[in-house]
């Protein structure tokens, strides 16, 4: 694969900025993924040889192959889009959370008639409003506490108005920390108004609080009464941490595009947030080649339709820095592939404007950094599918299948399945089929029955998933691919078609023609070969696609064949499981060093006894030679 990133160019790249920072392997697998106040400064650290961070981080490093990075506006967003990623993503170098108990919310009950501010550690959708998620466990229960004594809310848990009059007023009443609802010292509206004010408050309305609070502290101090001046001091503090505002989690909990874009006379760059459950999980950007007569709104137009007609997933709203035309033409559309119903909105005020200038921050990050890089890569990769949509006559191709066979002398005959996406490889999508029915070699039986296996398990999970109402992600193979490539010429394409002819299905399939010496000629589709010039970026995507399904197969058949040869030789003996055929190679690393061992010494090792060390040694020694691997 020809290498597009150059590390050392790429850190003279990173902003002076707080951000996250995604690793990724040679596989492009996220490894580890980390905040930081300054993304220059923190991910600099790593590719210093006189920085130091242990062992499981120096080993991380050496797997690096190229990282990206999202800005954010704050240290604390930064730190909460961490978490979702790592949540996301489980990276192999990450501390991995246990559950999702990772920031408090503030609640207000505002469906009660006495509504009551909460600490919550869940976003519920119910009548409650939530503000947060927090960082600070300490900072939010402070500022719930200072609410309730500035407001005189109610913490009771009492049935208002039901309740009011059945019981004496609490503590709080008698201290002047609560308006006494529960008693009716206070009506619906006046105490309303009092909520309204504390909603005013969370919403980030905190001047006339913290001035009052400063006063407080200064007073204090002046009368030498410094433990008071100090906790206002601490309240102040808490209530700062709150007025941090961070829109990388939503409350609503919905699931949204944020598509924002930067751009010059003759480059654009369209930055996409994904947003999950109210979550920001990911990102991607396009590399657009535009004229200088095409405004923002002509290229999101083009983009949004371009975009949304290629991805299988649509979400319930998608978010626009501008207006673009033919809007509702365009939800009537997009309804139609999701199965309900889309909106798309240009935010003006709130977070979710804040979202969109961040999407459109990262993406003039992009089109000034990094828009040498993102052409050369597009071009290896949408570039190289554009390529062979014209040599197939086709469009619209994003999602590519291709399959391989691997045996050894009809020997544990496998079968690999590997997905590219837009010219990148999909390894989540990507399986591994161990042959039921096919012994020998036979690879066109053995082709039959991979690909009647994979689309009879594909049409059973869509009837699951569109009985059940379930999400299309539950699945794992119930999405289909725009093209098949066949690893081979008319006879690989011929099985396929069949295949497919007796499930129903209408999915267009390509051979892979080789030469005499086992290289790429051509495609073969429709009964027709169509050369390919070899220079070519879809030719260099057409042999990645080849030899990775035939990595991805060879690799499954070696692991099976290791396993069935340790077996073959330790497994044969009587009284000698799996656990401690474990315990022998673990030990003693090789068999010559098992031969060579006494029984005395054999019955020292876990799990074995005198009788199994005397089996081991006795069939070494009487059947002669040791067994070649």
């Amino acid at each position: 694969m020809e290498k597009t990133f150059n590390i050392q160019e790429e850190l003279k790249k990173l902003p002076d900025q707080p951000g996250v920072y995604i690793m990724h392997d040679e596989t492009d697998t996220i490894i580890y993924v980390g905040k930081a106040k300054s993304l220059t400064k923190r991910v600099h650290q790593y590719f210093q040889k006189s920085h130091d961070e242990g062992v499981k981080k120096r080993q991380m490093v050496e797997n690096i192959d190229h990282f990206e990075y999202i800005v954010t506006d704050s240290e604390l967003e930064a730190l909460v889009l961490e978490c979702n990623l790592i949540k996301e993503h489980t990276p192999k170098y990450n501390t991995m959370l246990r559950d999702d108990k990772t920031y408090p919310y503030i609640k207000v009950t505002v469906g009660e008639d006495y509504p009551r501010v909460l600490f919550s550690r869940d976003m519920k959708k119910d009548k409650c409003r939530y503000f947060g998620p927090y960082t600070s466990v300490s900072a939010v229960k402070d500022t719930i506490d200072l609410i309730n004594k500035i407001y005189k809310l109610r913490t009771c848990n009492l049935k208002l108005p039901r309740d009011i009059g059945t019981d004496r007023p609490c503590l709080n009443y008698h201290i002047h920390q609560c308006a006494g609802p529960c008693q009716g010292y206070i009506s619906k509206e006046e105490y309303r108004e009092r909520i309204n004010s504390a909603l005013d408050f969370l919403g980030g309305n905190l001047g006339l609080v913290l001035k009052d609070l400063e006063g407080r502290m200064q007073q204090a101090s002046d009368n030498l009464e410094f433990e008071k001046a100090m906790e206002y001091r601490d309240l102040i503090n808490s209530v700062k941490q709150i007025a941090q505002k961070q829109k990388i989690t939503n409350t609503d909990g919905e699931d949204k595009d944020i598509i924002a874009i930067a751009n010059d006379d003759t480059d654009a760059v369209v930055q996409v947030f994904f947003v999950r459950g109210g979550k920001l999980i990911g990102r991607d950007h396009f590399h657009v080649r535009v004229g200088t007569e095409d405004d923002v709104n002509s290229i999101l137009t083009n983009f949004v339709k371009q975009f949304y007609s290629g991805t299988p997933f649509i979400p319930r709203e998608i978010m626009l820095q501008d207006t673009i035309d033919d809007v509702e033409v365009l939800e009537e559309w997009l309804a139609g592939k999701r199965g309900t119903k889309v909106s798309i909105k240009v935010p003006q005020k709130g977070m979710k404007e804040k979202l969109v200038e961040l999407a459109k921050k990262n993406a003039q990050l992009v089109l000034s950094q990094d828009k040498e890089r993102i052409k050369r890569e597009e071009g290896r990769t949408i570039g190289a599918v554009k390529e062979i949509e014209r040599l197939l006559g086709m469009s619209g191709l994003s999602r590519m299948e291709a399959y391989d066979i691997s045996n050894f002398n009809g020997f544990e005959t496998v079968g690999s399945m590997i997905v590219y996406e837009k010219g990148k490889p999909k390894r989540s999508d990507y399986r591994k089929f161990k042959l039921r029915t096919v012994t020998g070699p036979d690879d066109y039986g053995s082709m039959y029955e991979v690909l009647t296996r994979r689309f009879t398990h594909g049409m059973q999970e869509r009837d699951e998933i569109r009985d059940s109402n379930l999400p299309e992600e539950v699945g794992s193979f119930n999405r289909f691919p725009d093209i098949i490539l066949m690893d081979g010429g008319k006879g690989q394409v011929n099985i396929c078609l069949q295949v497919l002819e007796e499930l129903g299905l209408r999915i267009p399939v390509c051979g892979m023609v080789k030469d005499d010496n086992h290289r790429t000629r051509g495609l073969y589709y429709n009964n027709e070969e169509i050369p390919i010039d070899r220079h070519s970026e879809g030719f260099k995507l057409i042999t990645r696609i080849q030899d990775e399904a035939h990595r991805f197969a060879i690799e499954y058949h070696r692991s099976l064949r290791a396993k069935t040869q340790v077996r073959s030789v330790l497994d044969d003996i009587e009284g000698i499981g799996p656990a401690r055929r474990k315990a022998l190679m673990r030990r003693y690393q090789s068999l010559d060093k098992i031969r060579e061992a006494s029984v005395e010494d054999l019955a020292q090792t876990e799990s074995m006894n005198e009788k199994a060390a005397r089996q081991v040694y006795e069939f070494f020694h009487n059947n002669g030679d040791i067994p070649k691997l």
